[in-house]
Formats: structure tokens, C-alpha cells, sequence
């Protein structure tokens, strides 16, 4: 008998003001979630101030953005998650993400803290730039326990 993949999921919706999705403001947008995550454009879904999806990895994983007049508000800390499989790879993100908050002080960082549950310890931070969620970044290490 095949067992069956389980479901995972693969995007997160939100809406922004019709302006935010201006030739600008997806220029911007795009600039930074590349630069600091690696994610792309789908070009071929771009609506001038109605739609941007940003491609996370690979097709199935996405970010779709997109404008209407009652745009999502959310508290700061309201976010989004993903995983990196290395410490060093947060890292990266992160001093990615401090660069960039150099040339541009709309980048909201919550810096690095770990978390220690036992026989698991997350590390994680925070960044928000234009959209109403952040992006929080985790690593997850399970110890070994004799």
C-alpha cells in the first residue's frame, strides 16, 4: 500500500492598498524579499496596483499579494513562518536584512533570541517591510538527550 503525502501548506494572501502595488511599490517590494530571502516575481501574474505574487523557492510556494479598498491591517507582530535547516542561514537572512535596513528605514527587524523547550530549541527572528505581516525565520535543534 502507497501512503499518501500529506497535505503542507503552500501560500499566504494578504491585501494592501491599490497604491502599495504601484510600479514603485512593487519594485520595492520585490527588491527586498529577493535580496533578503531569495524570492522572485512572477511577472506573468503582475497587475499594475491589483497583484503581485512573489515565487518563494518554487512554484508551489508563494506570497500573493494583492490590492483592495479595506487593505489587511495587522499588529506588528502578527507574521508568517519559515523554517531554515542551519543556523548560518538565519544568520544570513538576518545580517541581509540589517543591511538592508541601512539603505532603507522601512525594514522593521526584531532581533535573534532562542527559545529552549526541552529537547527542542528555536532560534528565530522578525522582519516586516510594507506588507502588514512580518516574516518570522526559525531554525529548529532538537537535542540529543542520554
Amino acid at each position: 500500500m502507497e501512503k499518501k503525502r500529506q497535505p503542507r501548506f503552500n501560500h499566504v494572501a494578504m491585501s494592501l492598498p491599490a497604491d502599495t502595488l504601484d510600479e514603485r511599490g512593487r519594485a520595492d517590494i520585490v527588491a527586498f524579499y529577493q535580496d533578503v530571502f531569495g524570492w522572485e516575481e512572477l511577472p506573468q501574474m503582475t497587475e499594475d496596483r491589483q497583484r503581485l505574487v512573489l515565487m518563494a523557492y518554487r512554484y508551489g510556494q508563494f506570497v500573493f499579494l494583492i490590492a483592495d479598498d479595506d487593505p489587511m491591517r495587522a499588529p506588528r507582530m502578527d507574521h508568517f513562518g519559515m523554517q531554515v535547516d542551519t543556523i548560518e542561514e538565519l544568520d544570513e537572512m538576518l545580517d541581509r536584512a540589517r543591511a538592508y535596513n541601512e539603505k532603507d528605514d522601512r525594514v522593521d527587524i526584531v532581533d535573534k533570541s532562542a527559545e529552549n523547550h526541552g529537547p527542542l530549541t528555536i532560534t528565530s527572528f522578525y522582519v516586516g517591510y510594507l506588507l502588514p505581516m512580518m516574516v518570522e525565520v526559525q531554525h529548529f535543534q532538537v537535542h540529543d538527550h542520554q
